[in-house]
């Protein structure tokens, strides 16, 4: 996610000609793009992240539903 703010926040300042930026050439920027679809298009499935995050998901909705019915019992 802080990629996707990065390019955003780069293209807004290339945009709009901000400080520095002005001379920023569109293509690190379209570099970055690129960098990040590989990411989470690729090196995110196979690194079992999208996975990872699905599970803990799932394990906090678990944990919920134990409580609920042991709060329920009480």
């Amino acid at each position: 996610m802080p990629v996707i703010l990065l390019i955003l926040a780069l293209c807004l300042l290339r945009y709009f000609e901000v400080w520095r930026f002005a001379e920023l050439s569109w293509w690190w920027i379209v570099a970055l793009m690129g960098l990040a679809f590989i990411w989470f298009e690729f090196i995110e499935s196979m690194l079992g992240l999208d996975r990872r995050k699905a599970h803990n998901e799932d394990e906090k909705r678990r944990k919920d539903r134990v409580k609920q019915s042991f709060d329920k019992r009480k």
